[in-house]
């Protein structure tokens, strides 16, 4: 049950405390009677259309409307407004880093990236709706690190690597924001320059030796595709943003290590330690993880939420508690894995093989789970655990 307040469409008074427990048409009813309207649509406070009651947190603003298109307030219009520092200029907050720049540096080197369509407007404020800071500046949860050389590189037309920037992470995050101009360049450096060629097993072994088990020891963002780092302790490691497809870490320690957004496509885990590990967003289609163990009964859950895990082979992991929220497991093998009590909700299980495998008290609301094999369940999957 969760509990909001309701505003008519456009407005920022005769605000109405609902609570709401099933779905969007419970919602829109509960709206028709306070109103007195027949309320079709519910926006969020950004103007976003909520078609799931899965998106909405306790406390939220919810503005219903009648049919019509959102309608932002008018005192919201004057706040965002007010925070423009400028027409012409534009404030980012990227991944807690701020950025100051023109609107004229984001939209003139790349017309057609995501950042020029974003602020092609004269007044400076988003194309489409966006979250801001209480500086007023444009919240991105991205690498400020990766970030900023593309900014200079909108400034003047130049590619400018401290030596500590790996200039993969670069291509990944100009990828994401569709400065497609600087791809090519950044790519000839990566084969000219053996700096920025994946490490070894021996590059890794020797950080390991030369960093005290005092001291945080941070990959983030290199390159380690392909590399062998099977059986090797790699415990607490910051692996944010790294690149490991194709690497081998059969057997490997990696419990608490941070590998969000890391690609992970297509490595071998097999047999890996993964107590408490962070995953969010990461990129793990294709990977083996056979009898993986991920279940840490005296600390917190292992953290997939967001992950893509289509086609990934899990079969025989320990996996109780894990949250897998919203992730990617289409054609996954997930056979007779321990699954108790794992927290599945909105996840696209679509023709993912659960063969054998224990849900029990498992959260599955809102999953796609069309064609997913069920056959020999050790306990059996109540509805109530699938149903929204």
């Amino acid at each position: 049950m969760k509990r909001v307040v309701l505003f008519r469409n456009g407005t920022t008074t005769n605000g109405k405390m609902a609570m709401i427990t099933h779905s969007i048409q419970e919602l829109l009813t509960t709206a028709s009677q306070k109103f007195n309207i027949n309320a079709r649509i519910a926006y969020c406070s950004q103007g976003g259309e909520i078609d799931d009651v899965k998106f909405i947190r306790d406390d939220d603003i919810i503005y219903v409307s009648e049919g019509e298109p959102f309608i932002l307030p008018q005192n919201a219009k004057s706040a965002a407004k007010s925070k423009v520092i400028h027409p012409d200029w534009i404030l980012l907050n990227v991944g807690g880093k701020n950025f100051a720049t023109s609107r004229q540096t984001l939209t003139t080197k790349d017309p057609d990236s995501m950042l020029a369509r974003m602020f092609a407007d004269e007044e400076g404020i988003p194309k489409w709706p966006t979250t801001l800071d209480n500086n007023g500046a444009v919240l991105i949860d991205r690498s400020p690190l990766y970030f900023e050389p593309i900014l200079n590189y909108l400034r003047h037309g130049q590619i400018i690597l401290d030596k500590n920037v790996n200039p993969l992470g670069v291509i990944e995050e100009a990828k994401f924001y569709g400065v497609e101009s600087i791809i090519p360049e950044l790519e000839s450096q990566v084969e000219k320059n053996p700096d920025h060629k994946p490490l070894t097993r021996r590059d890794v072994i020797d950080a390991l030796i030369r960093t005290p088990h005092t001291s945080e020891l941070r990959f983030q963002g290199v390159n380690l595709a392909g590399a062998d780092l099977s059986r090797l302790d790699l415990r607490n490691i910051n692996f944010k943003y790294a690149i490991f497809h194709r690497a081998k870490l059969t057997g490997a320690n990696l419990s608490y290590c941070c590998l969000e957004r890391a690609d992970l496509s297509y490595a071998n885990l097999e047999g890996s330690v993964l107590l408490d590990v962070k995953m969010l967003c990461a990129n793990l289609e294709g990977a083996n993880m056979r009898s993986c163990n991920m279940e840490n009964p005296a600390g917190t859950k292992a953290n997939l939420e967001g992950a893509n895990l289509k086609g990934a082979d899990l079969e025989g992991s320990q996996m109780a508690g894990v949250n897998l929220r919203v992730a990617t497991l289409k054609k996954a093998n997930l056979q007779n894995c321990h699954l108790r009590g794992a927290v599945m909700a909105g996840s696209d299980l679509e023709n993912c093989n659960l063969s054998g495998s224990d849900l029990n008290e498992a959260n599955l609301r809102g999953a796609n789970l069309k064609d997913t094999a069920f056959e020999l369940m050790l306990t059996p999957l109540h509805m109530a655990q699938a149903i929204r």
